[in-house]
């Protein structure tokens, strides 16, 4: 099925409660085409919140990105654990190797729920790779191809990772391995005090070959969220139709 332009857009209930996650749930659900959970509304609400999207019956897809990172027995479980909640996609991270990522996908049952693999996270940039230890000679998108490549190998749906390596990853692993692409920041969306370290503007992320866009705090703290939701929208469209 083709994905509309809004369909592309992920929206992230980063609020540490449900009272302030139902109020975007309502206000967004029309305009956005997936809703992301994470680990500060996850660890305050739990599951709970997962039932509330689902019960509004919009449509609107559920991204539970908690990036399981533990021994491959534990993960695996916590994949099962949130695939019976009705979650789309599931994040797993790929710095622990191909052992886990191999663990998640043999222990898989629900095949509607899409594993992706997070590769590098949007507010690292190199100077970072650098105090983690890594060869000064590698950079993001080699981390991100190596770790990209795991996922595919293991059977994954596809990965999370910057529009800056949307379309490397695209053009070695086919337009069927999914990319998810954070760190959106649309031109007119400036952030004071901004943490993101690889960031592109929607219309970037798509032109390089995102599938979703996840667009936080532009959408957010704007004066007007919905119409910001349609401003990424019609961005995305023109992109798409380039």
């Amino acid at each position: 099925m083709k994905l509309s332009a809004k369909d592309r857009i992920i929206f992230p209930l980063d609020v540490l409660t449900l009272k302030e996650a139902k109020y975007y749930i309502n206000l967004l659900k029309d305009y956005v085409g997936v809703f992301k959970v994470g680990l500060e509304l996850f660890v305050s609400v739990g599951p709970q919140i997962l039932r509330e999207i689902k019960s509004e019956e919009s449509g609107v897809n559920i991204f539970l990105d908690l990036k399981f990172h533990d021994i491959p027995a534990t993960v695996r479980g916590a994949y099962r654990a949130a695939s019976i909640h009705g979650a789309k996609f599931i994040t797993v991270h790929c710095d622990e190797g191909k052992g886990l990522l191999e663990a998640v996908v043999k222990g898989r049952e629900d095949r509607t729920a899409k594993i992706l693999g997070v590769t590098l996270l949007t507010s690292l940039n190199k100077d970072n790779l650098k105090e983690m230890g890594f060869s000064p000679e590698l950079t993001p998108q080699d981390i991100v191809m190596l770790r990209a490549n795991m996922a595919k190998a293991a059977g994954y749906d596809g990965v999370v990772c910057s529009g800056l390596e949307a379309h490397a990853v695209k053009e070695k692993f086919g337009p069927d391995f999914m990319v998810v692409t954070p760190g959106i920041r649309p031109a007119w969306g400036v952030i004071k005090g901004d943490d993101q370290q690889r960031s592109v503007t929607p219309t970037e992320a798509i032109r390089n070959g995102a599938d979703y866009i996840v667009v936080g705090r532009p959408v957010r703290l704007a004066k007007d969220p919905v119409k910001a939701a349609q401003e990424i929208a019609e961005e995305i469209e023109e992109a798409l139709n380039y």
